[in-house]
C-alpha cells in the first residue's frame, strides 16, 4: 500500500500559536514500540505508560481538551476513547484505535517524514515539519469529539511481544470539526473528511491503508447524521487512487491545471456516499472484523 497524504495544515509556522514545545530527542520519541491495548514502553527512556481509557466524568462537563463539553460531546468523546477496531491480515494481525495523547509524539514523526517524502524535500526539513505537524495536531486534538486521529497497531504473525505503530488517518465528523483552510478543491464543512493518511514505508501493500480507511467510515457512521464522506487524493498517487476507487470513492472535482503555479500537486476531491443504518451500529466491546 502506498502512502496516501492529503497536507491539510499550513506550513507558515508565523500561522500557528507559540504553545508548541519541541522535543528535540528525535530517538526517544520516534522509536518506541508498544504493547496493545494497555501499556505503551520505550525502552530508551524505560518508561511504562498505560493506555487504559479514562472515562470523562458527567459530573465535570470539562476535558482535556481545554474546554467545557456538552454532555452530548462527552458521550462523543467516551464513544471514541473506547473504540477499537481489529483485523487478521495475510501476515499479520492489525489493531486501530484513537490516538491517546501519550502516542501523539511518535505520530508526529511518522507524519513528518511521510509528507517531506510525498513533497521530495530533504531529510534535514523532516524537524522542521515535526514543528508545524505537533501544532497542528495539537489544535486538532482540542476539537474532538469532532475531529479524531487514528493510530493502527501491526504485529507480524508468529511474533510476540511489542506491537508497531503502522499508520495513522484523521477524520472529521461534522462543521465544528472541519479545517479552517482545507486543501483545494474545497469539501463542503458540514460533511465528514478523511484526510492525513499514512502508512510506514516498511509495512505498505498489506492493506493496513484499506483498513485505515474502513476505520474512518464505521467511526462516521456512529458519530455523524451525514452520510457523505469526502477525502482528496493527489493524481500522481496512482495506487492510493486505486484503493479509494474500490473503496466506492468517486471523483467530484479536480484541482485546476493552475494550481501548479502554487507549487502543488494536482488533487482530486472524491466523496462516497456510506449506507444509512437502520440503528447503532453494534460492535463487541467497540472491536470490529471487516473482509479485505
Amino acid at each position: 500500500m502506498a502512502t496516501a497524504i492529503s497536507l491539510s495544515f499550513s506550513v507558515d509556522p508565523q500561522s500557528h500559536h507559540n504553545y508548541f514545545h519541541h522535543n528535540t530527542h528525535k530517538a526517544s520519541i520516534f522509536t518506541p514500540k508498544y504493547t496493545h491495548p494497555f501499556i505503551l514502553s520505550s525502552k530508551k527512556s524505560h518508561l511504562t505508560i498505560p493506555l487504559s481509557t479514562s472515562q470523562p466524568s458527567s459530573s465535570t462537563p470539562f476535558n482535556q481538551t481545554g474546554r467545557f463539553l456538552t454532555n452530548q460531546e462527552l458521550e462523543k468523546l467516551e464513544s471514541l476513547e473506547k473504540y477499537r477496531y481489529f483485523q487478521e491480515l495475510e501476515k499479520g494481525s492489525l489493531w486501530i484505535q484513537v490516538m491517546k495523547e501519550e502516542e501523539m509524539d511518535v505520530t508526529v514523526w511518522l507524519l513528518a517524514e511521510s509528507f517531506a517524502e510525498s513533497m521530495l524535500m530533504p531529510k534535514g526539513y523532516v524537524k522542521f515539519l515535526a514543528y508545524l505537524v505537533k501544532q497542528y495536531m495539537i489544535e486538532r486534538r482540542a476539537m474532538m469529539p469532532h475531529t479524531a486521529t487514528l493510530l493502527a497497531f501491526y504485529r507480524e504473525n508468529g511474533e510476540e511481544g511489542d506491537l508497531q505503530l503502522a499508520g495513522t488517518v484523521e477524520v472529521c465528523f461534522d462543521k465544528r470539526g472541519a479545517n479552517a483552510n482545507p486543501p483545494t478543491p474545497t469539501p463542503p464543512k458540514n460533511s465528514p473528511y478523511i484526510c492525513n493518511m499514512t502508512v510506514d514505508k516498511l509495512l505498505r501493500r498489506r492493506g493496513i491503508g484499506w483498513h485505515l480507511l474502513k476505520a474512518c467510515e464505521e467511526l462516521i457512521s456512529q458519530m455523524s447524521s451525514s452520510r457523505e464522506v469526502y477525502l482528496h487524493c493527489r493524481m500522481i498517487d496512482t495506487a492510493p487512487l486505486n484503493m479509494y476507487r474500490k473503496a466506492g470513492y468517486t471523483i467530484v472535482e479536480t484541482d485546476n491545471i493552475f494550481i501548479l503555479l502554487t507549487l502543488q500537486r494536482r488533487k482530486h476531491l472524491m466523496c462516497k456516499v456510506l449506507p444509512d443504518s437502520e440503528s447503532p451500529l453494534e460492535v463487541d466491546e467497540f472491536t470490529s472484523s471487516v473482509d479485505t
